[in-house]
């Protein structure tokens, strides 16, 4: 798993790709805070990782997991973890 960033020079926002390798699924999403918990489906390449970029706002950290096949994980590479009360578990933080 992994997540580069690419901060635009035209508006506030980072390009964040997230790229999740070496799962068994048929579907891998994103969602967070940054799309109000809105799974965000990952394309999955030819290769078998599934990959996705969204435009987030900067000045910010928003906590996110991925969806493989509706299972939560998180991000071992995020900026951080942070405890979540509402989901008892602890949530990736993506700090921009």
């Amino acid at each position: 798993m992994s997540i580069t960033k690419q901060f635009l020079k035209s508006k506030p926002e980072c390009k964040v790709t997230f790229v999740v390798e070496n799962v068994d699924a048929k579907t891998v999403a994103v969602a967070g805070d940054f799309n109000n918990w809105e799974k965000a489906e990952l394309k999955k390449l030819k290769n078998g990782s599934f990959k996705g970029s969204l435009n987030i706002p900067v000045d910010a950290s928003y906590e996110f997991k991925y969806a493989v096949d509706q299972n939560w994980m998180t991000e071992p590479e995020a900026d951080g973890a942070r405890w979540n009360d509402f989901a008892g578990a602890e949530n990736s933080v993506l700090s921009l």
